[in-house]
C-alpha cells in the first residue's frame, strides 16, 4: 500500500500544483457567475425593434387584418405600410417585396392571408426573422387582430375583453416531498442541471487526464522504471485514485463557490439592475444522506470511465492514436447528456427509470433523478449494485489491458492482440 500512496501523492501533488489546475480551477466560478448573470443582463439591454414602421404588411385576408396589426404595432412606434391585395397577385406582391427586402428598402414583409383569418397561420420574412423579441411582437399583434376581428364579429366588446383578460399571474412551485417541503421546483431543476453538468466535466476532464498521463509517461519512455518498482495493477489503482482526488478537490472549490454566488445573488443582481429581470428561486436542501449517495455516484462513475480510459491509454503510444480508442468510451458517457432534457422534464418516466439504471448513465442520471423527486430504495440500490458490478468488471479489464499494453510501443494493436492481452495476464 505504501506504493500506491506514493503514486497517489505524486500523481496529486503534480496536478494541483500544475498552472492548469489553478487556472481551471479559478476560471471555474468566474465562468459559473458569467453564465448565471450575463444571460440575464443581456436580455434586460435586448429589446425589440423600436420601428416597425420599415415593414410591410401583404394583407391578402380580404378582411381588414392587416389594418388592425398595423394598429397594435403602432404602439411601438411608426406603423407598417398595409398593402391590400387578392390571392391570386400574393405571390408577385411577395416576390416585390423580397426584391425590397434583399435591396435594403424594406426591413421585412409579413403575409396575412384567409388562413390567417382563420387563426391558423401567418408568415414573415425579413433580416430581422432571428430577432425573437421583433417576432414574439409580431406574433401577438397578429393574434390581437384575429381575436379582435372574432370578438367583434360576436357583437364583443374587443378592447374591453382584452383589459379584463390581460393577467399577468405566476404560480410558485415548491416541491413536497415524504419529508416535507424540499425548496422551489425551479430551484430543483437548477441544481440537478448543475449536477449533472458537474459530474459529466469530471468524468470526462479527468478520465481523459488519466489517459494523457499514460501516454506521456510512455512515450518518455518512464512507464519501464516505474513499472519496475511497482506493480502495474497498483500503478494503476495509484494513479486513478490520485486524479480522483485532484478532481475532488476542483469539484468542492466549484461547490463552494457556487454555493457563496447563490447566497450573494440578490446583492450582485441589483448592483447589476437585473433585480425585476431575474426569477427568484431557492435551493433545495440536500441531506447528508443524499450528499452521500451523490458522491458514491460520482466515486463509481469516474472509477469506472478513468480505468477504461488509463486502459485504452496504455494500449497506444501518440495522442493520434489515443483520439481514436478513447471515441468508444466517449460514445458512453455523450448518451448522460443527450437524455439529460426528457429525464428534466419527466424524473418519473419510463425512460428515466431505465437510464438510471444503465451503468453506463447511472452516475450522472441518477443524481439528476434524485435531485428532482424522490427515488425508492430498491432503485437506488440496484443502480448501485449494477454500476458497482460494471465497475469491478472493468477495474478487472482494465488492469489486465495495462499491465500489458503499458510495455508495448509501436503500432496500435489490433482488437485480437487487446483480448489476447487479457487472457495471458495474470
Amino acid at each position: 500500500m505504501d506504493k500506491v500512496f506514493a503514486v497517489i501523492k505524486r500523481e496529486y501533488l503534480e496536478r494541483v500544483r500544475s498552472k492548469w489546475f489553478i487556472f481551471a480551477t479559478v476560471f471555474g466560478p468566474l465562468l459559473m457567475a458569467v453564465l448565471m448573470f450575463l444571460p440575464a443582463w443581456l436580455a434586460t439591454k435586448t429589446q425589440p425593434s423600436t420601428d416597425a414602421g420599415n415593414i410591410v404588411i401583404l394583407d391578402a385576408s380580404e378582411v381588414g387584418l392587416g389594418q388592425r396589426v398595423a394598429d397594435h404595432l403602432a404602439a411601438f412606434g411608426a406603423p407598417p405600410a398595409v398593402e391590400l391585395v387578392t390571392s391570386d397577385k400574393l405571390a408577385e406582391a411577395e416576390s416585390t417585396a423580397t426584391r425590397a427586402v434583399m435591396g435594403k428598402a424594406r426591413e421585412g414583409y409579413l403575409v396575412l392571408d384567409a388562413l390567417t383569418a382563420t387563426g391558423e397561420r401567418s408568415r414573415y420574412a425579413g433580416r430581422n426573422a432571428s430577432t425573437v423579441p421583433d417576432m414574439r411582437r409580431l406574433e401577438e399583434a397578429v393574434k390581437q387582430a384575429v381575436l379582435g376581428r372574432r370578438f367583434e364579429a360576436e357583437g364583443l366588446d374587443a378592447q374591453r375583453i382584452r383589459l379584463l383578460s390581460r393577467l399577468d399571474l405566476k404560480m410558485d412551485a415548491q416541491r413536497l416531498g415524504e419529508r416535507g417541503r424540499g425548496g422551489a421546483g425551479e430551484g430543483a431543476m437548477a441544481l440537478a442541471y448543475g449536477i449533472a453538468l458537474l459530474l459529466y466535466m469530471s468524468i470526462m476532464l479527468y478520465g481523459q487526464a488519466i489517459m494523457m498521463g499514460v501516454i506521456e509517461e510512455k512515450s518518455q519512455r518512464v512507464a519501464e522504471v516505474v513499472v519496475a518498482a511497482i506493480p502495474p495493477d497498483k500503478l494503476l489503482a495509484g494513479k486513478v485514485l490520485g486524479v480522483g482526488a485532484v478532481g475532488m478537490t476542483q469539484q468542492l472549490v466549484w461547490v463552494g463557490s457556487a454555493l457563496t454566488l447563490m447566497n450573494f445573488r440578490k446583492p450582485i443582481e441589483a448592483a447589476l439592475g437585473l433585480n425585476a429581470g431575474m426569477p427568484s428561486f431557492q435551493l433545495p436542501s440536500v441531506s447528508f444522506g443524499t450528499a452521500l449517495l451523490f458522491l458514491c455516484f460520482f466515486i463509481l462513475g469516474y472509477t469506472l470511465f478513468a480505468t477504461l480510459f488509463a486502459a485504452a491509454g496504455s494500449m497506444v503510444s501518440s495522442t493520434q492514436d489515443a483520439q481514436q480508442v478513447a471515441t468508444p468510451l466517449v460514445m458512453l458517457i455523450i448518451p448522460s447528456l443527450l437524455l439529460l432534457p426528457p429525464v428534466l422534464f419527466a424524473p418519473n418516466g419510463s425512460l428515466a427509470r431505465t437510464v438510471s439504471l444503465i451503468p453506463f448513465s447511472a452516475p450522472i442520471l441518477m443524481p439528476v433523478r434524485m435531485s428532482l423527486t424522490t427515488v425508492s430504495p430498491l432503485e437506488l440500490v440496484a443502480s448501485l449494485a449494477l454500476l458497482l458490478l460494471t465497475c469491478l468488471g472493468a477495474m478487472w479489464l482494465a488492469a489486465r489491458i495495462y499491465r500489458t499494453g503499458v510495455l508495448m510501443y509501436g503500432k496500435k494493436p489490433s482488437l485480437r492482440e487487446v483480448l489476447h492481452w487479457v487472457r495471458v495476464a495474470r
